[in-house]
């Protein structure tokens, strides 16, 4: 019996082509989200050759956004976001607000009217998930108090995208009197039409967060009692997509919105990591056909066509949100190391930018031209944030080779650099340094306080270093890697360095600091396998512990007094 295969077709030549785009750009050591952009280039209508079925492949892309957003709330953890609050939630509000004033400054010097500025600089202000958190992995800093800033200051990016998402469309009405779209529009019809809109997500939400938190997660358990991964899988996905499509359909809520917060009640269950888990594969397989499809819609030419408006949408991206980024870190007496890490993870837009503007072209609010230069600004930065990230230690070996430049920024006058006048000498003589305060070292110092042993601690987070000062813990806030900030911990005259954080390359440069300033002190490192313990026994001269190491002499130990004692 004849039937069509274009569904077929298209998914079999996007995921192929797909593939060996990803496995060029990865061998180019570019990430592969640019192979995959590339991918959806060739097939779009843009370019000679094979053309998908672009109506089809917006459909797949469509289940490629919901599965994103519903890992960006199976994901997004309340309690990370506030332990960086204090920076990431002013300074991402912030940021947005500049790259969004950059955005409508360009796009009306360009003859655009104020409506499609706005959306445009929008578009230009939120940098792409996927990208950040692959990066940051890729250097080992996702789990470094960098990388919790730059993560935290993301997961407030994606909500404020999230918001927008919502208020655009009932918004689209004033915003294109202002682009030249649909006029007279009242006040009062935008009022009613903006509490309609918050009364329809405040009843979602509620439902969400009151039921929502209760079935879902129930309902994870008794499938997963089944014993069946299929069904697992299938409820998983099910959840995502169902509670997408009927929140679109019940509440006028976008597929994006209703599968975040499908994702944020999911993680309520403590079936959450198993959730994320098995529907990492689908999502990410559905995840590639989102950005070819997005690559379809990329027209080549506004490379040739209009270079300086390519030039200035990229500036904005990569030099002015990085620079507001760079400044506001600073501003919030953090390293240097820390604004230059946070302004190279933001130097690049993703997914909410693709669908921001797809969503501004079906309302009419962007022209397609704005719609090929956030394509070609993704395109681009994507491809470059690699080599933004290895300008970091240049770029700070430069600024502190200026003497006046690096006072400036690093402000040495930060109260919490350290430690106060009223410490007693008595505090910080054969004292314990302890360098980091995350799950690890906040065990150790509370051991420490317990037995009442006099400890510093020495911990990049000011958050952190604050709330131990209140509680009477003598703390130092800045990179323990810096030799400024384990003098100020007094390591001269500490009898034990603890180093708590697992990163060997500042490890080793804290050992040599330590040797130098107080050779027979007793080093105690933290690391995460074989050969960095082998390297790290070589250098300190000290005890060095590893993690599954110590896990398996631990359960050892106890199997073995429970075979004793039974004995």
């Amino acid at each position: 019996m004849p039937h069509s295969v274009t569904l077929i077709t298209t998914i079999a030549v996007s995921l192929g082509l797909a593939l060996l785009m990803g496995l060029i750009a990865n061998r180019l050591k570019l990430p592969v989200l640019v192979g995959y952009l590339a991918a959806g280039v060739i097939l779009g209508s843009n370019t000679p050759g094979f053309v998908a079925d672009m109506e089809l492949s917006a459909q797949l892309a469509e289940i490629g956004v919901i599965l994103l957003m519903f890992g960006v709330g199976l994901h997004f953890s309340l309690n990370d976001l506030l332990a960086v609050r204090r920076i990431a939630l002013p300074g991402a509000i912030v940021q947005i607000v500049v790259a969004t004033t950059f955005g409508a400054m360009v796009a009306v010097s360009w003859g655009w009217n104020l409506g499609v500025g706005i959306v445009f600089g929008v578009a230009l202000s939120t940098a792409s998930t996927v990208v950040l958190l692959r990066g940051l992995e890729q250097r080992g800093l996702l789990k470094s108090v960098n990388g919790s800033i730059a993560v935290g200051w993301l997961v407030v990016e994606d909500l404020a995208m999230v918001l927008v998402l919502v208020l655009l469309p009932p918004l689209a009405g004033w915003l294109g009197d202002n682009a030249g779209g649909p006029t007279g529009v009242s006040n009062s019809d935008l009022l009613t039409t903006l509490l309609l809109t918050f009364g329809k997500v405040a009843v979602f939400i509620a439902l969400m967060l009151v039921v929502g938190k209760r079935v879902f997660p129930w309902l994870l358990w008794h499938v997963a009692s089944t014993n069946s991964n299929e069904l697992f899988i299938l409820s998983v996905i099910a959840v995502a997509i169902g509670i997408a499509y009927g929140s679109a359909m019940l509440f006028g809520v976008s597929f994006a919105l209703g599968a975040f917060f499908a994702g944020m009640v999911m993680r309520e269950s403590a079936l959450s990591h198993r959730a994320a888990q098995e529907s990492l594969p689908l999502r990410d397989a559905f995840s590639v056909l989102f950005f070819v499809s997005v690559g379809m819609l990329f027209d080549p030419d506004v490379l040739v066509e209009q270079p300086l408006h390519v030039l200035a949408t990229l500036g904005i991206i990569i030099i002015g949100k990085s620079l507001a980024a760079f400044l506001l870190v600073l501003a919030f007496r953090y390293p240097l190391n820390t604004a230059l890490t946070v302004s190279a993870s933001l130097a690049q837009i993703g997914e909410f930018s693709f669908i921001l503007a797809a969503l501004g072209v079906s309302l009419g609010l962007l022209p397609v031209e704005a719609q090929s230069l956030i394509l070609a600004g993704a395109f681009i930065s994507i491809t470059l944030n690699p080599f933004v990230f290895r300008v970091i230690e240049p770029a700070q070996a430069w600024i502190r080779s200026r003497s006046n430049l690096a006072r400036i920024l690093e402000r040495s006058d930060d109260p919490l650099a350290e430690l106060p006048m009223t410490v007693a000498s008595s505090h910080v003589t054969s004292h314990v340094v302890l360098v980091g305060y995350g799950r690890v070292g906040r065990l150790i110092g509370d051991a420490l306080a317990e037995r009442r042993l006099s400890f510093v601690v020495a911990e990049q987070n000011r958050e952190l270093v604050e709330g131990l000062r209140k509680h009477g813990i003598h703390a130092v806030a800045g990179d323990a890697a810096e030799p400024a900030v384990l003098i100020q911990a007094h390591i001269a005259r500490a009898a034990i360095l603890v180093i708590a954080v697992p990163d060997t390359l500042r490890a080793r440069r804290m050992i040599e600091t330590a040797r130098i300033l107080n050779p027979p002190i007793e080093i105690i490192v933290r690391t995460h396998n074989e050969e960095e313990a082998a390297l790290l026994r070589r250098e300190s001269g000290g005890a060095v512990f590893m993690g599954e190491h110590e896990l398996a002499l631990s359960m050892t130990r106890h199997i073995l007094e429970k075979i004793t004692a039974n004995k």
